[in-house]
């Protein structure tokens, strides 16, 4: 069961998309939910080089960031505070980069909510997907939930599972079916490979599971080579409202983030990804 939530919070459309998920599975599942925002205040080695006669000016500009960033962090808090309306939340104001900050706040939680565009203040967004999130994904104890701009809260629809047999997905199906992020909503479970058969071999054991566990789950399987492409297809039609993966190896759905058609999934799903490794 779902018990703690982390979100990491910007002022991009996705933060705002992922604090709204958030705040609708806390909500749900009367998890507790920590919104964390990043404070990026001015550092200064100890031996930088500082011109006579600039330490004043270094002073009164430092002064002026932080006051900057304080506001800027007081204003997401307000939003995220009408936004959670009934759902209570602590706030967590983090001061180191943000892949570090968030990796060791979210040590704490079952999970960490971030927005796909979010650049927390420090980074751009290539292709619409945050560097921060890999090293996440890397080096995070925690599985992470990728929410795109503008995404709509959906009620209904199944949750989609892509599982190929790894390890990665075998403990992404795992703590999906312990977390259960949303509830008992229904899961089906697609796999890709060389045959049909062979496919729907590995769905069925991912269903079985989850199965067992006292979840709906249906399985299936396809013949192909572009796994990515038939998830997308999938998600798409089903109106999913959640994608589970697993990530960290080297081929079929094992290419998150080290391959075009992982990045394809992050960057393109129509949905909040659940990924864990």
């Amino acid at each position: 069961m779902l018990r703690s939530i982390l979100v990491a919070l910007d002022d991009t459309p996705g933060a705002r998309s992922a604090r709204d998920f958030a705040v609708t599975m806390a909500r749900q599942t009367k998890a507790s939910l920590t919104a964390a925002v990043i404070l990026d205040l001015p550092h200064t080695a100890e031996d930088e080089a500082t011109p006579i006669g600039g330490y004043a000016y270094k002073e009164r500009r430092d002064a002026a960031r932080i006051a900057q960033a304080e506001k800027e962090a007081e204003d997401i808090i307000a939003a995220c505070t009408a936004a959670a309306e009934d759902v209570p939340f602590d706030v967590l104001h983090l001061i180191d980069a943000p892949e570090p900050a968030l990796r060791a706040a979210s040590a704490r939680v079952d999970m960490l909510v971030i927005g796909r565009d979010s650049t927390l203040g420090q980074e751009q967004a290539e292709d619409g997907l945050a560097p921060t999130i890999e090293g996440l994904l890397r080096h995070g104890a925690r599985p992470l939930l990728v929410v795109p701009p503008g995404m709509p809260l959906r009620t209904a629809g199944p949750v989609l599972i892509g599982y190929d047999g790894s390890l990665p997905c075998m403990r992404a199906v795992q703590l999906y079916a312990q977390l259960r992020p949303l509830g008992n909503a229904p899961v089906k479970v697609v796999s890709v490979g060389a045959t049909a058969k062979a496919a729907q071999e590995l769905a069925d054991v991912a269903c079985a599971y989850l199965i067992g566990q006292g979840l709906t789950a249906e399985a299936h399987g396809s013949q192909g080579d572009h796994p990515a492409d038939v998830l997308l297809s999938e998600a798409s039609a089903l109106h999913a409202r959640m994608l589970v993966i697993g990530a960290f190896e080297t081929s079929s759905l094992r290419q998150l983030l080290r391959g075009s058609a992982t990045r394809k999934l992050l960057t393109q799903a129509p949905c909040p990804i659940f990924v864990a490794h």
